[in-house]
């Protein structure tokens, strides 16, 4: 069976920055593989337009650019924040605060966000909201385990159901 819209797709990936020979930076197992409903959104869409068509046991080997994968690096996604926004309890989580760590973040309007902990000042914490990715090419490398129908309720719910079931 053909990867196309609705098919539950099973495959592994390692993910590389820049080549093959690049920095891993994901991979998935046999064991625990990536299943998702393909076209629906869930992944890049030049990594579905890479894999479309193909079947189980077919291999792939492909790059997405910065423009086409999470975008240049934005010197503006890094900003101060009031330390008080960490304040749980009357306490500041310091160990939470540590350089490198991602923290999730909402705005006002209940948006979600994740930020990289950049450096913890007296009042301040400069934190960097561009994702991890940003600035980068990304290389795939992996292979296609299964490609099967979506069930009924898989459709209606956009996920994937079972045993590799991925909740985003």
């Amino acid at each position: 069976m053909q990867i196309k819209k609705d098919k539950v797709v099973t495959l592994t990936y390692d993910l590389r920055i820049d080549n093959a020979m690049g920095e891993l930076v994901q991979s998935t197992t046999k064991e625990e593989p990536m299943t998702f409903i393909y076209g629906h959104g869930q992944l890049l869409p030049l990594f579905e337009q890479n894999i479309d068509g193909l079947k189980s046991t077919n291999t792939f080997d492909f790059k997405i650019p910065t423009s086409e994968a999470y975008g240049e690096f934005d010197p503006t996604a890094i900003m101060d924040l009031d330390i008080n926004v960490f304040m749980h309890d009357g306490q500041i989580d310091t160990e939470l605060l540590s350089p490198g760590n991602y923290v999730p973040l909402s705005d006002n309007d209940g948006n979600h966000y994740q930020a990289r902990v950049m450096r913890v000042e007296e009042n301040t914490v400069k934190m960097d909201f561009n994702h991890p990715l940003a600035g980068k090419d990304l290389h795939f490398q992996g292979e296609i385990i299964e490609v099967r129908e979506a069930t009924s309720d898989e459709l209606g719910h956009g996920h994937v159901h079972g045993k590799h079931c991925n909740h985003h």
